[in-house]
């Protein structure tokens, strides 16, 4: 997917972002911001040309489970302005819910990251990939410089003390404040990533941050690529689970039935409602 040349050029804070956001999807708690990948880009342009900060999160089957398991994710999602539905299953049951999702708004990252970083490096933007392991940070590093000449880059891996007030967990936090990322990039695995976004929220001094999960082990060659045609079909998940059968099992084989007795309980008017993970796209907007 290519975008205008005038879009990637101009990137304006203007009221239309409050057009882009104002859909809203809602069911079994949580709330997704629905959005194309054209209009997402044009989002963080507008973000980062306004110099404010963000916290764009993602839902999937797995984070939906996750949702009513894990207290401090609901906190997580409170927080977040802006919340993107990854995966064909949010988009089914959104539908299901009599909310109106199209194809084209499930966005999942290794859709559009090649996009991002072409108008990271049009746009100048400072780019901060926080995960992976380190040798496999080191070659998606090595990867993303070759294939986006000029990019403003900085990565390091994800293996460290996340403790609040560890050593390394601060020494990170100094690293992004003297880069001040446009763009942070955070691919720890869910939930690790949006439970450290989560606890050093304000101290990290960033644009637009995402929770990324193994984008870069993917981009680096670590893991195989889902070919596209398995996700506009929704059968990425499958082809994840034969790449990674021990990790994946039970996430994609045992979670999505908790995630259907959830359902049941909704129809049947038992389910107890958690704390919305609401975003703040209209507070934050208006």
């Amino acid at each position: 997917m290519t975008f205008p040349e005038a879009d990637l050029q101009v990137c304006l804070f203007r009221s239309e972002a409050k057009l882009r956001t104002s859909k809203r999807a809602e069911f079994l708690d949580i709330v997704i911001n629905p959005m194309t990948i054209h209009e997402l880009m044009k989002l963080l342009c507008d973000g980062i040309r306004a110099d404010q900060k963000w916290l764009v999160a993602h839902h999937n089957l797995h984070s939906l489970y996750l949702f009513h398991a894990n207290p401090e994710l609901r906190h997580y999602y409170q927080r977040s302005q802006f919340t993107l539905a990854d995966g064909m299953s949010l988009v089914l049951l959104a539908r299901m819910y009599g909310n109106k999702l199209f194809r084209s708004e499930r966005v999942c990252y290794m859709d559009w990251w090649s996009d991002m970083m072409g108008v990271a490096v049009r746009e100048k933007w400072r780019v901060f990939y926080l995960g992976s392991a380190p040798g496999v940070a080191k070659e998606g590093e090595q990867r993303l410089r070759q294939q986006f000449p000029g990019i403003d880059l900085q990565v390091r891996h994800g293996f460290f003390d996340v403790s609040p007030g560890s050593a390394e967990n601060r020494e990170v936090l100094r690293s992004l404040a003297e880069y001040k990322p446009n763009l942070l990039m955070v691919g720890m695995g869910m939930p690790r990533q949006e439970l450290w976004i989560d606890s050093n929220y304000s101290a990290i001094a960033a644009n637009i941050i995402l929770p990324t999960g193994a984008t870069l082990d993917y981009i680096a060659g670590a893991l195989p690529t889902p070919p596209r045609w398995a996700g506009r079909l929704g059968m990425a998940w499958a082809f994840r689970l034969l790449s990674e059968p021990k990790r994946l099992a039970v996430r994609y084989l045992v979670e999505p039935w908790t995630v259907l007795a959830l359902i049941v309980l909704d129809a049947l008017g038992i389910h107890k409602p958690r704390s919305p993970g609401s975003s703040r796209t209209q507070e934050l907007i208006e």
